[in-house]
């Protein structure tokens, strides 16, 4: 870097470098420090040569964290090498500040980032932010004081030969285990089986162990993070196990990435960024419910967990689990590629092992009469009212709270703010509307199209729910359960009769199973217009099954609400794996995700046609767009497509594209996503 730390003009990336020269450091063994400058402009996404001085040479290594003058202004950055030559030919400016040795960026992890970088057309400094958390100065000087040997990894005790007992039941699944118990690096998809999945990754955890090398394991929520924990605890109860997750706090992440980095942990399991953990000789990546959005990072360059531990499988030549009660479009291309292999329970035991799973049709309920519209239809109430006798029914709800959508009685318009335009929703009995936006109350509410004041409900949430409940079994208990009730998630109910009304994912774990599950508003998702609609719906409605009897001890599951008729089969059928094919074949013929490369381009319309203007001609590439945005002003979104073969160039090209308009100081950002879920 210059002494006038200015911006590099416009073009010098298209410059061929001067002739490498020979920097005299004053006593420093290689004092130039090539690093990576956190700044967001796209054309600035590369290393500068800075200059070490004689009291940073000892924390200035490949891997720990700086600080340097850049444009003007103090930065962090990260240091990449270390040298005697630098191809600058003016002089070069020292770096200001290097507080710790600890190399937090190995070389390893960069090698993964800069891949990610590449596949999701992003810069490498956005993915290093999700790899290396921030640093906590104080836990760093307490973990670097004690000694390594009190938890160090070369103290535990192998685990010797895996138990294979929770894979008798799979077809694949022992031989899975004696191929990672030998040191070799299989790949699976894994379609489980009703029940916890926390022992089944203890057992590869176990067996990966025995081989000597790490293990990572990534799931969506806290929750799984703690049932795994405790899985691989009981399997292996002299392994340290680091628990990487964000909620935990800066100072308590801190110290278990750092046992991670130093090996005194050989076994990680967190949530989303703990994919990028530093684990020493990776032998076992495992990612669960990898349909989750949860797992999908929500900052640039937005990857998706899963594809992130398939390249760092390839990268580090480990081997990748990915399981789950459904089995995602992705995972499916996987297998269709010959990259992984299935591993799932022969259909006899599927049958076993599974409730007994109804969805009634519409002519089913025909003889209910005026009844069969109702939402919850006499035999679902007369299956709640058999299965209580036995044990805890589970109801599952799309959504939260108590009407979480109005529209007026009169005209059936959805019911808007007449502030933000927001949609209007009842938050409880006798309470006036409230924006779902801004939080106003519309306590005189008139509908601007027919002048109604009257409100009828268009989605019932879980509290409205309960209530409803309530009344018609006043003698049971009745236990809400999702981030918007009153009692936040609950996490187990014992075997007492009760009804529990939970929204996706925030269902408690009842001890020996529920007794029977209704799956309500089965249309509110399979009707939504994302790509991912049927995928969504069916992997919700298998993971509230899964916590349900099977059809041998009377578990029952009925399916209600409009459901398309795919994805209620493949429940039906608990056929996850011929859903999964059945849905990549139909994407491949419509050419969406991930049958191709696809990138959405949001953003104010001339900046995304200056984008597009700058990617230049790529094989087979089609451009659908730009389409206005509704409610986004000028907001426009744009879809580029390419086949998979080429989808390497497309995410380079628009790396490029996107350094060309930073570096002309272009007006407007364009958000740039690859293979987005959420495609509508």
């Amino acid at each position: 870097m210059s002494d006038d730390d200015g911006t590099p003009e416009q073009g010098a990336l298209l410059d061929l470098p001067p002739e490498s020269r020979t920097v005299d450091g004053r006593g420093v063994t290689n004092p130039v420090a090539r690093v990576m400058v956190d700044t967001p402009l796209p054309h600035l996404d590369r290393p500068f040569d800075y200059l070490v001085p004689p009291e940073h040479a000892d924390n200035a290594v490949p891997g720990a964290r700086v600080h340097v003058r850049f444009a003007g202004q103090e930065r962090p950055a990260f240091v990449l090498e270390r040298g005697s030559e630098t191809d600058h030919a003016g002089t070069l400016t020292p770096i200001r500040r290097a507080s710790s040795p600890v190399p937090v960026l190995t070389p390893t992890v960069l090698r993964l980032c800069r891949a990610v970088a590449e596949r999701y057309a992003g810069t490498l400094m956005d993915v290093v932010r999700l790899a290396v958390p921030p640093r906590h100065a104080s836990t760093e000087k307490s973990v670097l004081e004690k000694d390594p040997g009190d938890e160090g990894a070369a103290a535990v005790p192998s685990p010797g030969p895996p138990r294979a007992d929770a894979w008798a039941r799979y077809v694949g699944g022992p031989a899975f285990l004696g191929h990672l118990a030998t040191g070799e690096s299989p790949r699976a998809v894994w379609s489980a089986l009703p029940g916890p999945m926390g022992p089944a990754v203890a057992a590869a955890a176990r067996a990966t162990r025995a081989s000597g090398r790490g293990v990572l394991v990534v799931v969506p929520t806290t929750r799984q993070v703690d049932d795994v924990v405790a899985a691989i605890r009981e399997e292996l109860p002299d392994e340290p196990v680091a628990r990487l997750v964000a909620d935990d706090g800066p100072a308590r992440r801190y110290r278990s990435f750092l046992r991670v980095l130093l090996g005194q942990a050989r076994v990680v399991v967190g949530t989303r960024a703990a994919a990028f953990a530093p684990v020493t000789e990776l032998g076992l990546a495992v990612v669960l419910d990898d349909g989750d959005d949860r797992l999908e990072e929500p900052h640039a360059p937005y990857p998706h967990i899963r594809q992130v531990l398939a390249m760092r499988a390839d990268l580090e030549r480990a081997a990748l689990l990915i399981g789950g009660y459904a089995r995602s479009v992705e995972a499916q291309l996987l297998l269709e590629q010959g990259w992984a292999r299935s591993v799932q329970a022969e259909r006899a035991v599927v049958r076993e092992a599974t409730p007994r799973v109804v969805a009634p049709s519409e002519v089913d309920l025909a003889r209910e009469g005026p009844a069969a519209a109702a939402r919850i239809p006499r035999p679902a109430w007369e299956t709640a009212r058999r299965a209580l006798e036995h044990g805890p029914v589970l109801v599952q709800v799309a959504r939260g709270g108590y009407l979480p959508a109005v529209a007026c009685a009169r005209c059936r318009e959805p019911a808007r703010c007449v502030t933000c335009h927001g949609p209007l929703r009842l938050d409880r009995q006798g309470a006036p509307p409230a924006c779902g936006w801004c939080g106003r109350h519309a306590v005189d509410f008139a509908c601007p199209e027919c002048g109604g004041t009257s409100l009828r409900w268009v989605r019932v949430g879980s509290d409205r729910t309960a209530e409803e409940l309530g009344r018609a079994f006043p003698s049971v208990p009745v236990v809400v359960s999702g981030a918007s009730a009153s009692h936040g998630v609950v996490e187990t109910v014992d075997e007492t009769p009760r009804l529990v009304v939970a929204t996706p994912g925030a269902e408690p774990v009842a001890a020996g199973g529920y007794a029977a599950a209704l799956l309500l508003d089965a249309s509110v998702t399979t009707a939504r217009p994302e790509l991912w609609a049927s995928a969504e719906a069916l992997r919700r409605w298998l993971g509230a099954a899964a916590l349900v009897r099977a059809r041998a001890e009377g578990g029952t599951v009925m399916l209600l609400g409009r459901p398309a008729p795919v994805p209620a089969q493949a429940l039906v059928r608990w056929d996850p794996a011929g859903f999964a094919a059945r849905e990549l074949a139909e994407r491949a013929e419509l050419s969406f995700p991930p049958a191709v490369r696809l990138a959405a381009l949001q953003g104010p319309r001339p900046a995304v046609r200056s984008l597009l203007r700058h990617l230049g001609q790529i094989p087979e590439m089609e451009v659908l767009g730009p389409v206005d945005l509704a409610d986004q002003g000028d907001n426009v979104r744009a879809l580029v497509r390419t086949p998979r073969r080429v989808g390497g160039e497309l995410t380079r090209a628009l790396v490029r594209a996107s350094a060309v308009r930073s570096a002309r100081k272009e007006p407007g950002t364009v958000r740039v996503r690859v293979d987005p879920n959420d495609l509508w």
